[in-house]
């Protein structure tokens, strides 16, 4: 039962993240900068961009990719 006004406590689990799931993070995250710099510089359409970007989430499987938004 729920009290008005009050914050319902939240339980969580501390989970160590595998080193290659660190390491797939990482990646990811230097293939995106390197893809933006590419965007940014007139090297590559917005569409493209975001094709890539589809591809390097399917390769690299970061944890937060569902959520992540496309540029527009």
């Amino acid at each position: 039962m729920t009290v008005i006004g009050s914050i319902p406590e939240i339980k969580y689990e501390k989970k160590p993240v595998p080193q290659e799931q660190l390491q797939r993070e990482v990646d990811y995250i230097r293939a995106q900068r390197m893809l933006d710099s590419m965007l940014q510089s007139g090297l590559i359409s917005l569409s493209e961009f975001n094709k890539i970007t589809l591809l390097n989430r399917k390769s690299f499987s970061p944890a937060l990719a569902q959520i992540m938004p496309e540029k527009r």
